[in-house]
């Protein structure tokens, strides 16, 4: 395709939606069933084995007049010309009709075909889910409609802003996109329906028993050791491949999740975040570009923001635990400054003194007869001088690979950051975004396994000073983290259910909304 022409398809999505047709062409990628019916649809049409006699299917044509490019579902041969045949899949509940986008499609179809020397004598649709055949006529408004259509998709590909969503509007109820465009959620109010942002059957993979080998197998991945098979997943079920300490993985499986595009993270054993492997298609690329130039400038509302979030969750967790109110006050007051702050350095400043608070009070969210069982030496960071200490580490690098994963899924740089500096080589981006889910995720899952007696002081080992977990504590912490950031809550801001894994993909995509122009502000998460 070249590269100066655009696909019909896109030409439709522009008659659906100005805001779909950019995101079509920034590369989101959705799948919805809307997308799976279509699918399902050709799937016949777009096997050419399967032809009639004096049929040719999923034939390629372009204009160089018009621009276009793209595929027709199929062309038959007739006496009087060809006869284009769209296939379109439509709900049994709802009527066989030939819309405005179908009119548009056959017209550019059918000027490609004539700008090539064809003549074409007729333009149907095809109703699979009617058996339904309907010839459909087409007349010069048509054309000129289609035309201009064409205007209107280039105008707004090339535009430097993405488009607004669309104010409420039916037609986000049955769009394929809306779980990446966010309509409602870019008011920052509550909305009535439920996000759908990723595939609800999806699940991150946590690969952790050492020496264990993972390869694909009949759409399977199947993991292995010393001969003995440890688990068979199907492919379409992985929604993220975590893989900690001595994991090895084949190249075969490696390029099959690529093509899926599922990241693969590798994490050290004592939980350090080594890496990770993304497909090198990804969306969003203009926008991308604009992070960079926005994190060099520097946009303290997205840090202020960030912080804010944090200490008011810090401040929430205390409180649950029964700190003392003053201290309480005190991480409100700090919550406060954050949000006049008028330099980066402040924000930091303020995020330094809340951390300073929050920590000297941590091992009051542990039960007393929990306290005296493990020492507290006050945050350390790595490496880690003890048990709790270790398993903070652990739980921040799973939130971390979390953020990082929803940060790509957007098509955004997780080093491109607003609060954290790029210049210390690290996924800047993605530490911003993580920060506000710091204490109600990672913090309540070391919590919650330590209350619960799930981890014991004797799971783990020291040497030299540096405290690590053992195998059986690390794969508890694991467990735990899966549990809670797969818990369904209500939102804070929207108002619906979702799952904190899902929430961080809505929080990366207010990020992508402030860059490309489509939301105002962005608003961090804060739990009550």
């Amino acid at each position: 395709m070249d590269d100066d022409k655009i696909p019909i398809s896109l030409v439709l999505q522009w008659t659906y939606c100005p805001r779909r047709a950019w995101l079509e062409a920034a590369g989101e990628k959705t799948e919805t069933y809307q997308m799976q019916a279509g699918d399902f649809a050709h799937r016949n049409v777009d096997d050419a084995s399967t032809e009639r006699k004096n049929e040719v299917r999923a034939l390629e044509v372009s204009s160089d007049r018009l621009g276009l490019s793209g595929k027709l579902d199929s062309v038959c041969e007739t006496d009087e010309g060809l006869v284009i045949v769209e296939y379109k899949a439509t709900p049994v509940r709802r009527k066989p009709e030939v819309t405005e986008p179908m009119r548009v499609q056959l017209a550019l179809q059918k000027a490609c075909l004539e700008d090539e020397g064809y003549q074409v004598a007729a333009t149907e649709v095809f109703f699979t889910s009617h058996h339904r055949r309907v010839n459909v006529d087409l007349d010069d408004d048509d054309y000129d409609c289609a035309v201009e259509a064409i205007k209107k998709t280039r105008e707004v590909i090339a535009g430097d802003v993405a488009p607004a969503p669309l104010e409420d509007d039916s037609r986000c109820n049955h769009c394929s996109h809306e779980g990446v465009c966010l309509p409602e959620e870019r008011k920052l109010k509550p909305v009535s329906k439920r996000i759908r942002v990723a595939d609800p059957e999806g699940q991150v993979v946590h690969l952790a028993t050492p020496g264990a080998y993972a390869h694909t197998k009949q759409g399977r991945m199947v993991v292995e050791k010393d001969g003995e098979t440890l688990a068979e997943i199907p492919l379409e079920t992985i929604q993220g491949l975590e893989l900690h300490g001595n994991i090895n993985l084949s190249s075969g499986l490696i390029r099959e999740l690529l093509w899926r595009d599922i990241t693969v993270m590798w994490c050290s054993g004592s939980g350090r975040l080594v890496g990770w492997a993304v497909s090198s298609f990804g969306p969003n690329g203009q926008t991308r570009v604009k992070q960079h130039v926005a994190s060099d400038e520097g946009r303290l509302a997205l840090a202020r923001e960030f912080v804010s979030a944090k200490v008011a969750n810090q401040a929430t967790q205390l409180r649950r635990s029964g700190v003392d109110a003053a201290v309480i006050s005190q991480m409100r007051n700090i919550q406060a400054q954050v949000k006049i702050a008028e330099r980066w350095q402040d924000v930091l400043g303020c995020e330094g003194d809340a951390a300073n608070i929050y920590f000297s009070h941590w091992p009051l969210l542990l039960k007393e007869s929990q306290r005296e069982r493990w020492e507290w030496f006050g945050r350390s960071g790595r490496p880690a001088g003890d048990a709790l200490n270790a398993m903070l580490n652990y739980a921040y690098a799973l939130l971390l690979a979390d953020c990082i994963r929803a940060i790509i899924a957007c098509g955004l740089d997780p080093h491109a950051g607003f609060l954290h500096s790029s210049g210390r080589n690290k996924p800047a981006l993605a530490l911003d975004l993580m920060e506000e889910f710091r204490a109600p995720v990672a913090d309540s899952v070391v919590q919650t396994v330590v209350n619960n007696g799930e981890v014991q002081p004797s799971e783990f080992t020291d040497v030299l000073g540096s405290v690590r977990m053992k195998d059986a504590a690390r794969k508890t912490l694991i467990g735990a983290y899966e549990r809670r950031i797969t818990t369904e809550m209500r939102h804070p801001i929207f108002g619906y259910s979702a799952t904190w894994r899902r929430i961080i993909e809505i929080q990366a995509r207010q990020v992508l909304g402030v860059l490309d122009g489509s939301q105002e502000r962005y608003q961090g998460i804060r739990v009550r």
